[in-house]
C-alpha cells in the first residue's frame, strides 16, 4: 500500500469514527428526550441519523478494506449486498436532507401553523416516499446485475457493465443522480431561499424593536448598549451562515462523486483510482457532517446532551446567572414594550409573539 492509499485510508478511518460517534449521539438524544422524537423534524432526524449509522457500520469498513487490500470481499454475494446498501442509503440520505429543508421552511415561514401543517404522520409519509424511491433504484440495479466491485472507487457499488449494456446503464445512472442529487439540491436551494427571505424580514423587525428599546433606555450602561448592537449584527448573519453551510456541505460531499460517475460513462474517460476513492470519501463525509449541521449544534440538542451528562455524573444543574439574564436582549425588549404605552399595542404584541416563535424555530 503506497502513500496515497495510506492517506486515504487514514481519512476514511477518521470519517468512520466521527460518523459512528456523532450519529449515535443524535439517536441517544432523541431516545432520551420525548420532545425531540415526537416532532416531525425529530422523525426526519432519526431517519437521517439511522441511515448514516448503517452506512458507517455496514458500508465504510468494506471500502476501507478495499483501499487497503485492493480487492472485493471474498464471501459470495457480499459485494452485491453491500452495493445494494450503498445505493439505497446514499439516495435516502440526499432525499432526507431535502425533507429536512422543507420542514425548516415550514417552521420558519409558518411558525403559528407549523404543528398543524406537518405532523409526525406526515413526516412518516415523506420518509416512505424517500425509502420507496431509493428502494426502486437499488432493486433495479441489483436485478440488472450492475452492482459489484469498482476498482476506481475501491468499493462495492455500481460498476460498468459490458459494452452492449452501456446505453441502458448510462440512462439508469443519469436518472439515479437526477432523482437522488439534482432534485434534492433543487429543493434544498429553493426552500433555503425562502427561509432566508423570511429570516431577513424578521431580523429587520427585531432591529426596529431593538433600536426603539435603546432609545427609550437613555440611562443604559454603554457596555450593555454595545452588546445589544453586537447581538443585532450577529442576528443578521446567522441565517445566511447556516443556510450557506447546509448547501455547501451538500455540494462538496456529493458533487465530486456524482460528476465522476457521470464522466465515467464516456468511453474515453478513465477514472484515476486516487481521485475516485477521494470522491467516495467525500460522499461518506456527509454522514459525519450532517449530525453537526442539523442536530448537535442546535440549542435543543445541546440542552439534552447537558442533561444526559449531568444525569450520568449525578450533578444538579447550576442556577442561571443574574448578570447574564439581565443582559438578555429579548427580556429587556419585552420589559420595555410592557412599560411603554403605544396606541397599536395589540398589533405589536402579535408581531412580537410571531418573532419569538420564529427565533425559537431558527435556533
Amino acid at each position: 500500500m503506497g502513500l496515497g492509499e495510506t492517506l486515504l485510508a487514514g481519512l476514511l478511518v477518521m470519517v468512520l469514527a466521527v460518523a459512528l460517534l456523532s450519529n449515535a449521539l443524535v439517536l441517544l438524544c432523541c431516545a432520551y428526550s420525548s420532545k425531540l422524537r415526537t416532532r416531525a423534524s425529530g422523525v426526519l432526524l432519526v431517519n437521517l441519523s439511522l441511515g448514516h449509522l448503517l452506512l458507517a457500520a455496514l458500508d465504510m469498513p468494506f471500502t476501507l478494506l478495499g483501499v487497503m487490500r485492493g480487492r472485493p470481499p471474498s464471501a459470495p454475494g457480499a459485494c452485491q449486498a453491500i452495493g445494494f446498501l450503498d445505493t439505497f442509503l446514499a439516495s435516502n440520505a440526499a432525499l432526507s436532507v431535502a425533507a429536512l429543508s422543507a420542514d425548516q421552511w415550514l417552521a420558519v415561514g409558518f411558525p403559528l401553523r407549523y404543528a398543524g401543517r406537518l405532523r409526525p404522520r406526515d413526516a412518516g409519509l415523506l420518509l416512505g416516499c424517500a425509502w420507496g424511491q431509493s428502494l426502486v433504484f437499488s432493486v433495479a440495479a441489483l436485478g440488472c446485475s450492475w452492482l459489484g466491485y469498482s476498482s476506481a472507487f475501491a468499493s462495492c457499488s455500481l460498476h460498468l457493465p459490458p459494452e452492449p449494456e452501456r446505453p441502458r446503464f448510462a440512462a439508469f445512472t443519469a436518472t439515479l443522480h437526477a432523482m437522488g442529487f439534482a432534485l434534492p439540491l433543487a429543493v434544498l436551494c429553493l426552500t433555503s431561499l425562502r427561509v432566508h427571505r423570511v429570516a431577513r424580514s424578521h431580523c429587520q423587525r427585531m432591529d426596529i424593536v431593538t433600536m426603539k428599546a435603546l432609545m427609550l433606555l437613555a440611562d443604559l450602561h454603554p457596555s450593555v448598549r454595545q452588546r445589544c448592537l453586537i447581538q443585532q449584527k450577529r442576528r443578521r448573519h446567522r441565517a445566511t451562515r447556516k443556510i450557506g453551510i447546509s448547501i455547501a456541505s451538500f455540494l462538496i460531499c456529493f458533487a465530486p462523486y456524482v460528476v465522476t460517475r457521470l464522466a465515467e460513462l464516456a468511453p474515453f474517460v478513465t477514472v484515476n483510482a486516487h481521485w475516485g476513492i477521494l470522491s467516495k470519501c467525500l460522499t461518506y463525509s456527509k454522514a459525519a457532517a450532517d449530525p453537526f449541521t442539523y442536530s448537535l449544534l442546535r440549542r435543543s440538542f445541546r440542552q439534552v446532551l447537558a442533561r444526559m451528562v449531568r444525569r450520568l455524573l449525578k450533578r444538579t444543574p447550576r442556577p442561571a446567572s443574574t448578570h447574564n439574564s439581565s443582559l438578555d436582549l429579548a427580556s429587556m425588549v419585552q420589559q420595555v414594550l410592557k412599560r411603554t404605552p403605544h396606541p397599536a399595542s395589540t398589533h405589536n404584541s402579535s408581531l412580537d409573539a410571531e418573532n419569538d416563535s420564529c427565533l425559537q424555530q431558527t435556533h
